[in-house]
């Protein structure tokens, strides 16, 4: 397939009509995307965006919450949607035939939801009981920790699903004035990819969603300052968790695909260096990789391993020793080239699977206000220089810039020096 099967329709009240046609595929995926997540909250609305997400499932003026869930069993469809920081997203995946269908729940559950308030107190309590789950992952606790301590002051730093405090005041009020003023038609993308038709496809968008009243986007979250935090956290689980980071860049900066094969090269795979350093060589942990999470508004790169306590601070030093040489020494061309091979043949392979399309074609709507084609991904990839990457290490590794965070049974020693820890090279 190539992206000559892309089209963009952009409706009179500015919402945006994507679609990648798939004649060889009998399925298609749908995602209804609205430029919207928990950057864009208030502190007294941590956790709303999500809670709309979830409220959005629970009934419309023609359906209950049980007749969305019959329908789409009834045609081996599957619905569901996530929220993250900079954006909310309702998505299907349903046989051909069954597309009119499937955007007709998305946009009647969009514009047509009742928000009970009986409901809402239900919903809210199921998203309680999901913060418990979360708090009783160390994995999950790690994750907030690092990025609410990096990005202090940030509504990027919060974490997506709120607090127990914010959640349980969140009434149908709030909900439907949130909505009034975040969701505007201008940041809600369509985004359709497999056996689609765009003309049918932008009519039958047109006729349910053409009525929405056109309106300014909200901004973004303003661009977060790195923070070099060192935090530890003292928790009841097997093993420890860790967390080192440093800055990234953001999803508008070109910058991101030398990000991407510096990733890859340090903890994307079976042979990059920490993997090899730190498991193959030393056996210290099952888990460990890198990864650059790129945000409109910014961007971070982070290292996470899990391990025994007795491990933890040699595995932390192991990690800082590894991005100091990337820092110092640079990379090989050896592991240059088989990274970018690696992000080459990873992105081709995913795009075989119609819901990784729809999905990467509302993200670079959202982010870019554009479709990157295959072939510019790939040449981007291919143009990266070892000089670049070399540069890229250098900046992001600098030995006073990075966090930590470890979250575990760890002990006074590991606490008392984790300070000389996250200053030293």
């Amino acid at each position: 397939m190539n992206d000559r099967s892309y089209r963009k329709t952009v409706l009179s009240n500015g919402i945006r009509v994507l679609t990648e046609r798939m004649p060889q595929v009998r399925s298609a995926a749908i995602g209804l995307w609205v430029g919207v997540g928990s950057a864009h909250e208030a502190p007294s609305l941590r956790g709303i965006s999500h809670c709309i997400e979830h409220m959005l499932f629970k009934g419309t003026a023609t359906r209950s919450a049980r007749d969305i869930a019959e329908l789409m069993d009834s045609i081996g469809g599957h619905l569901n949607a996530f929220t993250d920081k900079e954006s909310t997203c309702y998505h299907a995946r349903i046989v051909d035939a069954h597309v009119p269908l499937a955007l007709e729940v998305l946009a009647d559950m969009f514009v047509h939801s009742l928000f009970d308030p009986a409901e809402l107190h239900k919903e809210q309590q199921v998203i309680l009981e999901e913060i418990r789950m979360y708090d009783d992952s160390p994995d999950e606790v790690s994750q907030d920790l690092f990025l609410k301590s990096v990005w202090q002051g940030s509504s990027l730093g919060e974490p997506t699903i709120g607090y127990a405090e914010t959640v349980s005041a969140v009434t149908r009020d709030a909900i439907t004035a949130y909505m009034q003023q975040q969701y505007r038609p201008s940041s809600v993308v369509l985004s359709a990819v497999g056996n689609v038709d765009h003309e049918p496809f932008v009519a039958a968008v047109e006729a349910r969603l053409g009525a929405m009243t056109p309106g300014t986007p909200p901004p973004d979250a303003p661009e977060p300052i790195f923070v070099p935090a060192s935090i530890v956290k003292q928790k009841d689980c097997e093993q420890v968790y860790v967390l080192v980071g440093a800055e990234g860049v953001s999803a508008r900066d070109d910058r991101r695909y030398t990000m991407a094969v510096l990733d890859a090269i340090l903890g994307g795979g079976m042979a990059s260096r920490l993997f090899q350093e730190i498991r193959e060589k030393r056996g210290l942990a099952y888990s460990i990789y890198s990864t650059h999470n790129i945000y409109r508004s910014g961007g971070l790169f982070t290292v996470a391993a899990s391990t025994r306590a007795k491990n933890a601070q040699e595995v932390v030093r192991l990690i800082r020793d590894e991005l100091q040489r990337a820092a110092t020494l640079g990379v090989e061309s050896g592991e240059l080239s088989r990274a970018k091979e690696h992000l080459k043949g990873s992105l081709l392979l995913s795009l075989e699977s119609t819901s990784t399309r729809m999905l990467r074609l509302g993200r670079s709507e959202l982010n870019l206000g554009r479709h990157v084609p295959i072939a510019e991904i790939t040449a981007s990839i291919d143009a990266v220089t070892k000089k670049e990457v070399d540069a890229a290490a250098r900046r992001a590794f600098d030995a006073d810039r990075l966090a930590l965070t470890v979250v575990g049974p760890v002990d006074g020693a590991f606490e008392a020096t984790s300070g000389s820890l996250a200053q030293s090279a």
